[in-house]
């Protein structure tokens, strides 16, 4: 499934580099990891597509599950669970990619399904508390309360360490 990103000439870049409108309006695509939820700003995301085995690269981090062959590019998958701390779950045909523009590198990201495509005011987003590691504030940009469920916003730019993407760049 693809997703028609709508050029929105009223969109202006926030100091994290996510967009949003000139009304504070902000759209983000929800995904589940496990029992959690999570979200990234949908002007990231490029596509997203059924589960394929990836080809795994000898000595890579633990968190990057290997490479697929998209439309004859190479694109690195990186397990979100491993690079969040969780275990890595075991592959199976309902885990999707969501791939995303990071930096200058596109990258699909292991999760186990898409929710929700997500339209909020950003007044709305809460702040990552200050007992949260300084790690979990490195991921988590924000929080969402929507329908009785707690969905962390992800910063897309930290799911990368810092040298993969200036390699990307």
């Amino acid at each position: 499934m693809s997703l028609q990103n709508e050029t929105r000439s009223s969109e202006e870049p926030r100091a994290d580099g996510q967009m949003h409108g000139a009304a504070g309006k902000a759209q983000f695509v929800s995904f589940a990891i496990g029992d959690d939820q999570y979200g990234v700003d949908i002007m990231s995301v490029r596509e997203i597509r059924g589960w394929t085995p990836a080809t795994v690269l000898p000595h890579s981090q633990s968190f990057v599950r290997g490479v697929i062959n998209l439309r004859g590019a190479v694109l690195p998958i990186i397990d979100l669970a491993v690079r969040l701390g969780f275990p890595s779950a075991e592959a199976m045909a309902r885990q999707v990619f969501i791939v995303v523009q990071v930096g200058n590198q596109m990258v699909g990201l292991l999760v186990d399904a898409v929710s929700d495509i997500l339209s909020v005011n950003i007044a709305e987003i809460m702040p990552t508390p200050d007992v949260a590691s300084d790690m979990a504030k490195r991921f988590v940009t924000g929080l969402l309360a929507i329908d009785k469920r707690m969905i962390s916003i992800l910063s897309l730019d930290n799911v990368l360490p810092a040298r993969a993407q200036g390699d990307a760049q």
